[in-house]
């Protein structure tokens, strides 16, 4: 493993410091210290795996394409902006507009994120994007979703707080959304409905689960055992009679 102290160096070199350790072919690469640096990670292709100690900056793993970031502790804005392929896991909290664009890959979030998060996800024959999130999410959560997997676990929700804030789903025309607690209906965009999740999609959601799960140590069969909803379009085209074809 190959070990980077982070503590007060400027984000342009220790992003090139880590480009240069992918570039040798480093497995492994362990950053310390971490204070904010942004862009950690953006870009980068193959198989090396990352692990962050600290709070990365905005648009850690933009544009990423098959690595591995694990962050032990929080992360800021922007997290996976146009994620093609990789993981990423977060032992903590997340900023706004995490996965803007995403367009492949996971990520794992065991705390809660910020607004838009997964605004303008896409999916494209094998490519789907999916988010796991085990805490609560912000207003506009799925906003203009084109494509790819939201699960919403909610496990740190009490009868005094909601799971999502407002406008979940507004602007959705692809992909869904299933939340481990049903949504109230003045919080969903006019454009989704909300349905009980069927045998297919418990499948489906019970894949990633497992994976978020094994990463954050949660039981997995007391998270499956609840009733899950799905949010999905009513229509894949709803601005269809805006063209003029």
């Amino acid at each position: 493993m190959k070990v980077i102290d982070a503590s007060g160096m400027h984000y342009k070199d220790l992003n090139a410091m880590i480009k240069q350790l992918i570039k040798g072919n480093a497995a492994e690469i362990l950053v310390k210290n971490v204070q904010g640096q942004r862009y950690i990670g953006d870009g980068i292709q193959g198989n090396s795996k990352i692990i962050i100690e600290g709070t990365p900056g905005n648009d850690m793993a933009a544009y990423m394409d098959g690595a591995t970031i694990v962050v032990h502790g929080n992360a800021q804005d922007g997290v996976a902006n146009t994620m093609n392929d990789g993981k990423v896991v977060i032992h903590g909290n997340t900023g706004d507009i995490l996965g803007y664009a995403m367009r492949g890959g996971e990520v794992y979030i065991k705390g809660d994120v910020g607004y838009r998060v997964g605004i303008h996800m896409k999916e494209y024959l094998d490519k789907k994007p999916v988010i796991v999130i085990g805490g609560k999410a912000g207003a506009f959560l799925g906003e203009h979703m084109a494509g790819g997997i939201i699960i919403l676990l909610g496990l740190n929700v009490d009868d005094t707080q909601k799971i999502v804030g407002n406008y979940c789903g507004t602007g959705m025309h692809g992909g869904v959304i299933y939340s481990r607690i049903p949504i109230d209906s003045y919080k969903l965009g006019k454009e989704v409905k909300q349905t009980q999740a069927e045998d297919g999609d418990m499948e489906i959601i019970g894949l990633y689960v497992k994976k978020f799960s094994d990463y954050f140590g949660f039981d997995y069969r007391s998270i499956m055992d609840s009733q899950f909803v799905k949010i999905y379009p009513y229509n894949h085209r709803p601005y269809g009679n805006l063209y003029a074809y």
